[in-house]
């Protein structure tokens, strides 16, 4: 039963993970044009982003194996489910067809 919690609780860190990470990038690219440097913005965004995603994941190995593949699932889980939230599925449609 303590298996199960602690793959759950992988799971929801690795979705707040991917909320974070995709989010953020969304706001990163929708604030892109209005900045002076975008370079700088687009640079510090993914080295933030990832630097915090990548300590989530190592805090989340630390549990086993089956705890990093479900939360890297939930990583995924994220991603489709803002690719659906904010109606991007064009760009899917465009490379899979």
């Amino acid at each position: 039963m303590a298996d199960l919690a602690v793959l759950v609780l992988a799971m929801s860190l690795g979705i707040g993970l991917g909320l974070f990470y995709f989010g953020g990038l969304w706001l990163t690219l929708k604030h892109l044009p209005s900045r002076g440097q975008p370079a700088v913005l687009a640079l510090g965004s993914f080295f933030v982003r990832s630097a915090i995603c990548i300590l989530g994941f190592y805090l989340i190995s630390g549990s086993g194996l089956g705890a990093l593949i479900c939360g890297l699932v939930g990583f995924m889980i994220s991603k489709v489910a803002l690719i659906g939230h904010l109606g991007l599925g064009g760009v899917r449609n465009r490379w899979w067809s």
